[in-house]
Formats: C-alpha cells, sequence, structure tokens
C-alpha cells in the first residue's frame, strides 16, 4: 500500500507552478529565507511503480525523482547535481521538502572530481554541499550475438550502461570473472563460453551500473521447431531440381565448422548456379512436417511457455552465418502456416491480418547497411512483430501464446516455413528495385523461446508499507 506520504506527493505535484501568486513569490524570494541555514536530513526515491514508493535512499539514478527533506530549503535559487544545474519547481518547495528530478543530460563517469556525488543548493547568503551517489540509468538488455553458443565460443551481450562488467552469472549459478571486456561506452560486453555447459534462461551480470539480466532465452532449445539434425521434422514435397523446394538432401554441413551438425542454405547452391533472377518470388522454401508431426503442435510446448504468455514476451529464434556481405536485393519471409505463397513484402502474403513476418538485416534505421557475420549469429523476432498480431495490438487487443498455436492447428497445413523472396518492395521508408542475387545464407535452429524483459530493482520488492 501505498504511504499517506507520497500520496500527498502525488497531490501536490498536481498543482500548477502558476499558482503561485505574485505576492507568494515575492515570499520566496524574501531576504529572511535567503539566509535561512540549509539542512538535509534525508533523501528519498519516488517511485511510484515499486511496493515501497517513498524510500529512504543514499544514491539515484539519472531520470529518477527524489524529495529532499530538511529545513531551510525554501527560498532555494538554484541546485547542482554532479557539478550540472538542475532545474526544479519552485512550487513543490517548502521550507522542509522539495522534489528534484535529476537531469539525464547530468554528468556521471565524466563529472569533475571536486563535483562528483555531490548535491549543492545555493540560495542568496547560504550553500550547503551534500554528499548524494549519481548513477547512470539502470543498465539495459536489447539482445545477444548468439543464444546458442558451443564450447569457448565468444557470446556478445548487447545494451546500454554495461561498463566495467565484472562477473557474468550464467543460469544455473556457474559464475565467469576471468576473461570479460565490455564496451567503454556501456553498448556491449562479452564472455567466453564454457565447456560442456547444459544450463538455459537468464544471464546476469554485474558492472559499474549495477545488476542487468537477459530474457530467459539463452541456451533455450526445448521449444525447438527444427534444428536439422533430428529435432523437428523436415517436410518438403514436389520437389525438382529447379523448383522452390528444399529437401533433406539440399541440407549442407555446418559451414562455419562449429560443430552444429546440419544446416539449412535458404537458397541452395543448385539454384544459385542456375541463377535467381531479379523480381522472382518463391526463389526457394523450406518447411517442417506439419500435419504428419506431433512436434507441429505446439501445445507442447505450453509447459515452458504457458498458453497466456503475452506475444510481447514470447518470440521466433533462428541462427543465421552470413560470410559474406548480402545487400540490396532479396529477403526472408516466414510464415506461421503452409497458406502463403511467398510473395514477400507488399505482396498479399503482406496483409494486416496475415501470420507473417518478414527478414531484412540489410536494411537498417531506413538506410542499406550490408550485412554479414563472424559466424553464427541469432535473429530474434517477437511474435508480436507478425502482421497479425501487430495488427491487434494496434487494436488495443493483447494477443497471447494460444493465439499462434490455434491459429497453426486451426490451418489446412500446418507447416512452418521460411523463403526467400527477390522482388522489388519497400521497407522502411527504402525502394528497393531488385536484382540478380548470388549470396549465401545459412540458416539453423529454427525454435520458440521466451522474451519477457528482467528487470532487475536497485533494492529488494518483498515488502509493502502499511500505515
Amino acid at each position: 500500500m501505498k504511504s499517506l506520504k507520497y500520496i500527498w506527493i502525488l497531490c501536490l505535484s498536481c498543482l500548477a507552478a502558476g499558482l503561485t501568486s505574485c505576492n507568494e513569490e515575492d515570499k520566496y524570494f524574501d531576504s529572511k529565507y535567503q539566509s535561512t541555514k540549509i539542512v538535509v536530513d534525508q533523501i528519498y526515491l519516488e517511485d511510484y511503480e515499486s511496493s515501497v514508493p517513498d524510500r529512504p535512499v543514499t544514491f539515484a539514478r539519472l531520470g529518477q525523482l527524489i524529495r529532499v527533506e530538511g529545513s531551510g530549503l525554501y527560498g532555494m535559487k538554484k541546485v547542482y547535481i554532479n557539478g550540472y544545474e538542475t532545474y526544479f519547481n519552485r512550487a513543490y518547495v517548502t521550507d522542509h521538502s522539495m522534489l528534484i528530478q535529476i537531469n539525464s543530460n547530468t554528468p556521471v563517469e565524466d563529472a569533475e572530481e571536486a563535483d562528483r556525488n555531490k548535491i549543492r543548493f545555493v540560495k542568496d547568503d547560504a550553500t550547503l554541499e551534500h554528499p548524494f551517489i549519481i548513477r547512470a540509468a539502470s543498465p539495459t538488455i536489447t539482445g545477444i550475438s548468439n543464444t546458442l553458443p558451443k564450447d569457448k565460443e565468444k557470446v556478445t551481450v548487447y545494451g546500454t550502461g554495461l561498463q566495467e562488467t565484472t562477473k557474468v552469472t550464467l543460469p544455473g549459478g556457474i559464475e565467469i570473472t576471468a576473461d570479460i571486456e565490455s564496451d567503454e561506452d556501456g553498448e556491449w560486453y562479452s564472455f567466453i563460453m564454457p565447456e560442456n555447459y547444459s544450463g538455459s534462461g537468464s544471464i546476469y551480470s554485474e558492472g559499474a551500473n549495477g545488476q542487468a539480466a537477459t530474457p530467459a532465452y539463452f541456451n533455450f532449445a526445448d521449444c525447438m521447431i527444427l534444428d536439422f539434425d533430428g529435432n523437428g521434422s523436415q517436410g518438403f514435397w514436389s520437389w525438382s531440381e529447379t523448383g522452390s523446394m528444399i529437401n533433406a538432401d539440399d541440407l549442407v554441413e555446418d559451414p562455419y565448422d562449429s560443430g552444429r551438425g546440419k544446416c539449412v542454405q535458404i537458397v541452395p547452391e543448385r539454384l544459385l548456379k542456375a541463377g535467381v533472377i531479379s523480381g522472382k518470388p518463391r526463389v526457394s522454401e523450406c518447411w517442417t512436417a506439419g500435419n504428419d508431426d506431433a512436434a507441429d503442435d505446439w501445445s507442447r510446448m505450453y509447459s515452458y511457455i504457458p498458453a497466456t504468455t503475452p506475444l510481447t514476451e514470447v518470440a521466433l529464434q533462428f541462427d543465421v552465418y552470413v560470410p559474406e556481405a548480402w545487400s540490396g536485393t532479396g529477403h526472408l519471409q516466414i510464415s506461421l502456416f503452409n497458406n502463403f505463397n511467398f510473395g514477400g513484402i507488399g505482396s498479399d502474403d503482406d496483409g494486416a491480418s496475415n501470420q507473417v513476418a518478414f527478414y531484412v538485416p540489410w536494411i537498417q534505421e531506413g538506410a542499406i547497411v550490408p550485412f554479414s557475420t563472424t559466424g553464427w549469429q541469432t535473429v530474434t523476432i517477437p511474435f508480436s512483430q507478425f502482421n497479425k498480431y501487430a495488427t491487434m495490438i494496434e487494436d488495443n487487443e493483447s494477443p497471447v501464446f494460444q493465439n499462434v498455436v490455434e491459429d497453426r492447428n486451426a490451418a489446412t497445413y500446418r507447416n512452418f516455413g521460411m523463403g526467400f523472396v527477390n522482388t522489388d518492395f519497400t521497407y522502411q521508408d527504402v525502394s528497393i528495385t531488385s536484382t540478380a542475387f548470388s549470396s549465401r545464407i545459412y540458416l539453423d535452429n529454427w525454435r520458440v523461446v521466451p522474451y519477457k524483459t528482467v528487470t532487475i530493482s536497485d533494492y529488494p520488492e518483498d515488502e509493502e508499507t502499511t500505515e
């Protein structure tokens, strides 16, 4: 239950600054208040999302709201945090309390030594320098380079605020402290995968800005769709030497020689040799067995990913290896079941109610960026980005994993498939005129994974305040 004190603060925050009369403003700057000694007794973190929304603290992060309690605060003219002049609203200042939001531009590592971890309160005839630790925003995780790494492979975790990562804890409590590298800008850290590791779940890390955790998809293979090595069954029919269908004979041994076994070259060598012309839909296609395989009933996954899981918290993952730059033409279409023509982006397949998604890694943030990988990389596509479910979310609906499972099981053919398309298209406002395609793209380990963001609080949330 939120404290009465905090509720009072929320009510105060609803008052407009303009309510302060001219007389009150004159009073605020009166000389008797400008010379009153400034005293800080305690600083509180105001966080309405926390079970302890009004918490005494010794540190706070950029962007957070703090409440200063003490005396002699009325009449405050300036506040400097780590040397940075920080705005505050005089309407929220009394003699014993004031609210301050720590500006996101406040320097942390770059703060001058004399100013670091200090709040300086200034009036005309009174000042106070109060020690208080300022930290950067909590670290966040945006992805992992490879979520199914082999022994001794380097794993890179991407995010923000990951500076000076000193410890990595793998699922199961395996701690890594040696050979950790981290980016000075906090955008990544890396470690070497230990040998004979079999755990799965979230990776936890500790660094200069606190703890961070990945979603629980690291080394997660319990919901494998197809790995081309016996987990899941490939389906194929109407195969021909020049046709789009990929069969078992089209599979190749891992070209990176990492020990992954077989994988699929999504445009088989036989088609590359024949030439992949511009403007061609359905260049190639690879499917699971569908109705003939019980594994294609994804309700089997409910024991790992509950049916009620929001689609923002469950994703498709697969691994990709592109040894030479792929750019300028071609994209992947991913189809939840076999009812589409692999027409690609902008085709009838690309309808708002269709269960499809697309992968175009060489277009990033509205620009063409040639794409290649050093070894295998993991691709993560939340099911909330598949057309039908994205549309439902836009319409304020809340699709869950059961919607995906039921859509697949209701289809005439519940084969899951990926295919290559080489047509003209527009993506992220970039218009592409297709050309002949000749790149080699390898895919492996199609799987469904949990995708819920893990938020680590600076404080235990095991009790609520009561008054």
